[in-house]
């Protein structure tokens, strides 16, 4: 499925608000707590949540046959028999395939004629403790080996100084460097102290041309 890139907008603080955390983690928990989907509604969500998925490997270990392991279940999430148990009239399939930029052609090559784009991490994931330029040019790199999405990271002291100018004209470089390639950002909301400083980076990112928000690099 395509979707529309988000052009971006200048930067507005005016869109900030203070989060109350008591009142948000009262409200996560209860949406927690809750279970409103049940029998075939549960089991249609829960078949829609595969296509939302990012099937991702980003270990150090990585290798091509791996990459090409993981495009496969990619490719067939789900047995024969359970596709036929459920009436389906075709294999559910993920998202995206995620892996590092080294990794972007094996997965393309593998996924080739599925329909399925691969997301590569880049911008010196998952800290970013890089300079712009060589994380700009590893978004260029990873678009250029067939990436048609990037994960970036953010610069974190940026959010956590509350340097919200320099935030936005990071992530405006990193989408320009993308091209035609959708921008996720990873906001690493584990490492921004505050859900305040969360809502505040959401918004610059959204402003500045992301497509996507995410919360967490999954290491930090």
């Amino acid at each position: 499925m395509t979707h529309p890139r988000n052009p971006g907008t200048a930067l507005d603080p005016g869109a900030f608000a203070r989060v109350n955390r008591p009142a948000a983690e009262r409200r996560a928990a209860s949406l927690v707590a809750r279970r409103s989907l049940k029998g075939g509604h549960q089991a249609a969500w829960l078949l829609n949540a595969i296509t939302c998925m990012d099937l991702t490997t980003l270990a150090g270990d990585d290798t091509p046959e791996r990459v090409r392991r993981l495009c496969a279940k990619a490719r067939r999430p789900l047995s024969d028999a359970l596709v036929t148990g459920l009436g389906l009239a075709e294999m559910p399939q993920v998202g995206a395939v995620c892996v590092y930029p080294t990794m972007v052609q094996a997965a393309v090559q593998a996924l080739a004629g599925t329909g399925i784009p691969v997301a590569s991490v880049a911008t010196g994931f998952p800290a970013g403790l890089m300079p712009l330029d060589l994380r700009l040019a590893e978004i260029r790199y990873a678009v250029d080996q067939g990436a048609a999405e990037i994960d970036i990271v953010i610069t974190r002291a940026h959010v956590l100084g509350g340097d919200w100018a320099a935030l936005h004209d990071e992530i405006a470089a990193m989408r320009e460097a993308c091209g035609e390639a959708h921008l996720k950002a990873i906001l690493a909301t584990g490492d921004l102290e505050t859900l305040t400083n969360v809502h505040a980076a959401s918004m610059v990112a959204m402003q500045a041309g992301a497509d996507f928000i995410k919360t967490s690099t999954g290491k930090e």
